[in-house]
């Protein structure tokens, strides 16, 4: 439980076998975020039973914390509460999914929908996301394009995204094929943007709380690293990692950044 702190001179960035230049190194402990849950409506199967972990969980956050909340419907989400540093009134604000209101979409659709309609104006944005991962429409396989689409808005929008998996009730809730490849999607959603993903086998989590736990480790113990990176003639994403000296010290970290075009 000794979590080692980290300076600017014993920390590394790498483009490929380049090393880039830190030019500065920030602890986040102390600043503002902006921390949204994203809840599936289509995990009615097991999520109802979580909701006092869900409560503790906010009320857990330190005071300057803006905490939203919103259900998954339809490829789009519905904020039941807007940001605000109220908890005890966010953690009343959530309720029991409604599981024929979002069976039928993709989850990644309604991710990249709050990403690009995010209500805050922090600039530390975190997504602690609830769902089964099942997509009816992108399909199974590892292909899906709503996922690489919400990955793409995550990263370009500094968006970290941490996932719970949440089974649905029904036929996807049991189908070994679906499961797996749903399962995949979402550790793949959280490894690309810098978050982790939770899951218990492909059942229902006995309580969320040590997953909640460990995203308020991470919540408290992050950094925001400025690097020098040479821009291309084209804006994109470049694919950057991080390394440092301090032992013991395990990084996590989205795995591209967006770079805009030379000027």
């Amino acid at each position: 439980h000794d979590i080692p702190s980290l300076k600017q001179e014993v920390m590394a960035a790498h483009e490929r076998k380049e090393r880039l230049k830190v030019e500065d190194l920030v602890p986040l402990k102390d600043t503002s975020l902006d921390l949204f849950l994203l809840l599936d409506d289509a995990s009615a199967a097991s999520l109802g039973s979580q909701l006092g972990d869900l409560r503790q969980f906010i009320q857990a956050q330190p005071s300057t914390t803006q905490i939203g909340i919103g259900y998954m419907q339809n490829g789009t989400f519905a904020t039941v509460q807007n940001f605000t540093t109220d908890h005890s009134r966010a953690g009343s604000s959530l309720r029991l999914p409604l599981s024929s209101e979002g069976a039928m979409a993709s989850p990644y659709l309604s991710l990249s929908e709050l990403i690009r309609r995010w209500p805050g104006k922090s600039e530390r944005r975190e997504v602690v996301m609830v769902s089964s991962g099942v997509d009816p429409l992108g399909g199974l396989g590892p292909m899906n394009p709503y996922l690489d689409n919400s990955i793409d808005d995550a990263q370009r929008g500094r968006v970290v995204v941490y996932t719970i998996y949440s089974p649905e009730a029904g036929h996807s809730g049991h189908s070994f094929y679906r499961l797996n490849w749903a399962q995949n999607h979402l550790a793949q959603l959280s490894e690309e943007t810098g978050g982790e993903s939770y899951m218990l086998g492909f059942g229902a989590p006995i309580a969320f709380a040590p997953y909640l736990d460990e995203i308020t480790e991470h919540l408290t113990h992050q950094y925001r690293v400025t690097f020098l990176i040479k821009p291309e003639k084209k804006a994109g994403f470049r694919s950057v990692r991080f390394a440092t000296e301090v032992p013991n010290a395990d990084l996590v970290a989205a795995t591209r950044v967006y770079v805009p075009a030379a000027q």
